[in-house]
């Protein structure tokens, strides 16, 4: 285009300068002045059409990136405190939390006495340790579909044992196969999420009834969680209705007026009619019922369940938070509290809670009231230690914008029956009840970084057995004894781990976090 103009330029300023004159009378020097001027007229027609294409390229569109969610390029930082980064028409996120802490604990057992004249095995009182407390790391994403009224959602979540190497959880009363440090141990899923009408989601997560309440519980991952008692009909570190769900759907509302709610459904997936198998596709016994609990036989008679439900709603107004949840386990199987097996004891078992938190400027106070019920014959509540009712109270105290004061009591109410498989002679009306006190001081560094202090004590009437590191510590208590199993003769009380009840247990930590 240029170049053709030019010529054309030329062409006609030589046809029209060459005509000026005749040929034969054209002298050399007129000749040089033509051609000079000419030069001059050439030159500024290039300027001029310079200018004419850098104009024109100026005016047109920049080519086009390639697409991001907010118009970055592809795995772009998103803007923001969050290690948040950009996807063709979505986004990923990289999340966890680092929480270690330097304890000493105590079981409180020492000086017990067993029927049989027996005593515990094994160091029962205080001693030294170092935990990961709910330690993990994860990545979560979305994805938009094109038209479609809703976004693809992801979750991918993993345990970290930060001072332990992982493995499995098996000990010398359990032997569980589930590697908890293994990937995607944790809360992991798929779904699709809309934010005019929430979001259905499958995988595996912790229940509506878990998380209802999660905001009540100051100590989560300390000694003295709420774990300890609330959830926790068998009084160890199985908190059956403060769980996780394999193999679940679920759905979560959007909050509408402050109003929402959550729903799930996780099906037994167990051929076995008492639910005495695996669940297909899973390697422990559901519930947290590992083969072997607490010495027995390798199978899954101690609290495995089939299909479970799970459902929650919450209302948010100002400074007030009201919530009621709800969780039924269908024919849950107990036959291992028999000397002989019972089909009636494969039974349904629910738990219903009730909870109130309020915020009065730097003071927030928080409450709970469960029931929890095991549906057995009454010729079996002689055996029954799961159905209970128990409450539970938080006060947490902002000193300044770093420093917080907690204090919780968690009191469990007494049971109509114990199995008497511990040190108890077991029967109706068992003295089962049991306190629990938490104090932690709490100092935050930054948004991420915070140190904290904690003390924890459970003070067991003599029938009762309930821990004291419930709720997802790496490090934790419980009610049996350091016997060896394998009955070599070196130990005198050879067998099986005996759980011992009435134990005052203590414990004290020095913890880290770090958040991201």
């Amino acid at each position: 285009m240029k170049l053709t103009a030019v010529s054309m330029a030329c062409a006609l300023l030589l046809g029209t300068g060459m005509a000026a004159r005749p040929a034969h009378a054209q002298t050399t020097e007129d000749m040089r002045r033509q051609i000079d001027a000419m030069q001059q007229q050439i030159e500024a027609l290039k300027a001029q059409m310079d200018q004419m294409s850098k104009q024109q390229a100026s005016a047109a569109p920049a080519p086009a990136a390639p697409a991001a969610a907010g118009g970055g390029e592809f795995l772009q930082r998103k803007a923001g405190k969050g290690m948040t980064f950009l996807t063709r028409g979505g986004e990923i996120t990289a999340y966890g939390n680092l929480d270690l802490s330097l304890d000493s604990a105590t079981k409180g057992i020492n000086g017990k006495v067993a029927s049989d004249g027996s005593t515990p095995a094994g160091n029962g009182g205080w001693m030294w340790d170092i935990s990961s407390n709910i330690s993990y790391v994860g990545l979560r994403g979305f994805q938009s579909l094109g038209d479609y009224p809703a976004h693809f959602v992801w979750q991918l979540e993993t345990q970290i044992d930060v001072s332990a190497t992982s493995g499995t959880g098996a000990s010398n009363s359990n032997t569980s196969s589930a590697v908890k440090g293994g990937l995607t141990s944790r809360n992991s899923f798929i779904g699709l999420a809309s934010a005019p009408w929430g979001a259905v989601k499958i995988g595996k997560t912790d229940a509506p009834y878990k998380t209802s309440t999660n905001i009540m519980n100051p100590f989560s991952g300390m000694w003295g969680d709420y774990s300890v008692i609330m959830g926790n009909t068998g009084g160890d570190n199985r908190v059956e209705f403060g769980t996780r769900f394999d193999h679940a759907l679920w759905y979560e509302s959007p909050s509408w007026g402050g109003f929402s709610f959550n729903a799930l459904v996780s099906p037994g997936q167990n051929r076995a009619y008492d639910n005495s198998n695996l669940a297909a596709g899973e390697g422990d016994c559901a519930g947290g019922n590992v083969p072997g609990s607490g010495g027995g036989p390798v199978a899954c008679n101690d609290g495995a369940f089939g299909t479970a439900y799970s459902l929650s709603a919450g209302y948010h107004f100002g400074p007030l938070y009201l919530t009621a949840a709800y969780e039924h386990h269908s024919k849950v199987n107990r036959t291992g509290d028999l000397a002989a097996f019972d089909p009636n004891d494969v039974a349904d078992e629910r738990a219903a809670k009730v909870g109130a938190q309020y915020h009065f400027g730097s003071t927030t106070i928080s409450g709970i009231y469960e029931n929890m019920k095991r549906n057995v014959p009454d010729y079996l509540a002689f055996q029954n230690e799961r159905s209970r009712s128990g409450t539970w109270l938080a006060v947490s105290q902002a000193l300044n914008a770093k420093d917080s004061l907690h204090f919780g009591w968690a009191h469990a109410n007494k049971t109509p029956g114990d199995p008497g498989t511990h040190n108890t002679d077991g029967g109706a009306n068992p003295d089962n009840s049991a306190n629990m006190f938490t104090l932690a001081w709490k100092h935050k560094v930054d948004e991420n970084f915070s140190w904290y202090v904690d003390y924890a004590t459970t003070i067991n009437h003599p029938d009762a057995h309930y821990d004291l590191g419930a709720g997802g510590r790496s490090v934790t208590t419980d009610c049996h004894d350091a016997s060896n199993p394998d009955s070599s003769g070196f130990d005198p009380n050879g067998g099986a781990p005996k759980c011992w009840a009435g134990g005052h247990l203590q414990g004290v930590s020095v913890g880290m976090k770090y958040q991201f």
